[in-house]
């Protein structure tokens, strides 16, 4: 038989939680449950010493934080009981159910109150509370499926199950859910990306700023990026036939009124094509996956510059600078990179030699050295990682590393490399 504790050294944590449900739909408000919990316990005389309320879902373990706080503060006996308006308020996860019965059996927690039931270390008591946390469970993933079933079935009717794209807008009618119209606004000048793609052969980068000197915005009156410019262009809805989910090999046919033809859309793909293997095709340079623009957050992009000498040959510069993604009118300049590369030298001068991540490389390069003495059985001339001067070393692969070495070496910083009036700076 197992033993009770008195009422007076019960220490209750009310735990309100908002139901997955729409508002309107909600049996109890997280309001509501305080309030009538309050009642309850001031009608029983329970000792209320804590009020936690939560909106977060509880179908994943350890998503709450709330709850999460509420375990830790029992581990360490703040509370020994549970007052909440039902046990699937507490849980509808197995996980967390197991946390709360684990609980009463380590008789940390020593009763589970709800509106109308209580649950104490009692087998028969444990094992209904185990059976109603497991219903909201089931609960939970019978909702997911009927969900999903209800979204393949809107589209095998040609309607879209989400937010309209830009150049749509949703019907706002209740009873024409997943039906979309034209945005008389935005939908000419979808039309016109297209076009401008497939007849005047204008990049991607070109629409977009094309769009920022038109000032368009999305319905949110948010300016598009340039992903957001690519992503319309490679968008097979404006055509009238989508994916759904995306890369899931499920398309439909919509009954929305398309922007442009497939032939207009077929032809912007292989131009989109012809210009990602000219990018792909181009060169790469050692820093610009490294640095961001101080002026407008934008990233940084390098360019080669050839220039005639007066013997006849030719000399090669390459200049950094902001690619302006983000504000077309940025004023950052350009930088040379035997610059750029003294101002790293700079910087590697100012920071400790564990925060460039050389200890465990070099270490790795002095092994295999010795190892390759080993195989070939030559005399060993032991070199020791103490001997070798890291900074010069990192100041070396600055200077006469390939590519990837620079940018290895770079990758280690704790730091944003900030790119500001022809200067560079950790963040």
């Amino acid at each position: 038989m197992e033993t009770t504790i008195e009422q007076e050294s019960l220490r209750y944590c009310l735990y309100a939680r908002k139901s997955t449900e729409s508002d309107e739909k909600q049996a109890m408000s997280i309001e509501s449950q305080v309030k009538e919990m309050l009642e309850l316990a001031s009608r029983e005389h329970l000792k209320v010493t804590d009020i936690k309320r939560e909106s977060h879902s509880a179908k994943a373990v350890g998503e709450r934080p709330i709850f999460n706080q509420m375990v830790e503060e029992i581990k360490i006996g703040k509370f020994n009981a549970i007052l909440t308006w039902h046990p699937d308020r507490i849980s509808r996860n197995a996980g967390e159910l197991g946390i709360i019965v684990d609980f009463l059996d380590q008789k940390r927690l020593h009763e589970i109150r709800t509106y109308g039931q209580k649950f104490t270390n009692n087998p028969s008591e444990k094992f209904l509370l185990m059976i109603l946390g497991a219903q909201g469970k089931l609960e939970n993933d019978n909702k997911a499926v009927n969900v999903k079933r209800g979204l393949r079935a809107r589209c095998e009717m040609g309607l879209w199950p989400a937010p309209a794209p830009t150049g749509y807008l949703n019907e706002k009618r209740t009873d024409r859910k997943g039906y979309v119209v034209l945005d008389p606004l935005r939908a000419p000048v979808i039309k016109q990306m297209f076009e401008k793609v497939a007849y005047e052969k204008w990049s991607g980068r070109k629409v977009f700023r094309w769009l920022r000197e038109i000032g368009f915005t999305s319905i949110n009156g948010n300016p598009l990026w340039l992903s957001n410019v690519y992503r319309i262009l490679a968008c097979s809805f404006y055509y009238g036939e989508y994916q759904y989910p995306l890369k899931s090999g499920n398309w439909y046919k919509g009954i929305h009124t398309p922007i442009i033809t497939k032939e207009l859309y077929d032809t912007v793909q292989s131009q989109l094509t012809n210009e990602n293997e000219f990018k792909y095709a181009s060169k790469e340079f050692a820093f610009t996956q490294l640095m961001k623009c101080g002026h407008c957050d934008s990233g940084v992009t390098a360019q080669e510059k050839y220039k005639k000498l007066k013997d006849g040959s030719t000399v090669k510069y390459i200049y950094y600078g902001c690619t302006r993604s983000k504000n077309l009118h940025c004023k950052e300049g350009y930088l040379r990179e035997e610059e750029l590369i003294l101002q790293l030298i700079q910087i590697i001068d100012r920071i400790s030699l564990d925060e460039l991540g050389l200890r465990k490389k070099l270490k790795e390069e002095v092994d295999r050295y010795h190892k390759f003495q080993g195989i070939l059985g030559a005399e060993k001339q032991r070199v020791q990682l103490m001997d070798i001067d890291m900074k010069n070393y990192a100041k070396y692969i600055l200077k006469e590393g390939n590519l990837f070495e620079k940018r290895e070496l770079l990758s280690h910083l704790k730091e944003r490399i900030i790119f500001k009036e022809k200067l560079i700076t950790l963040a």
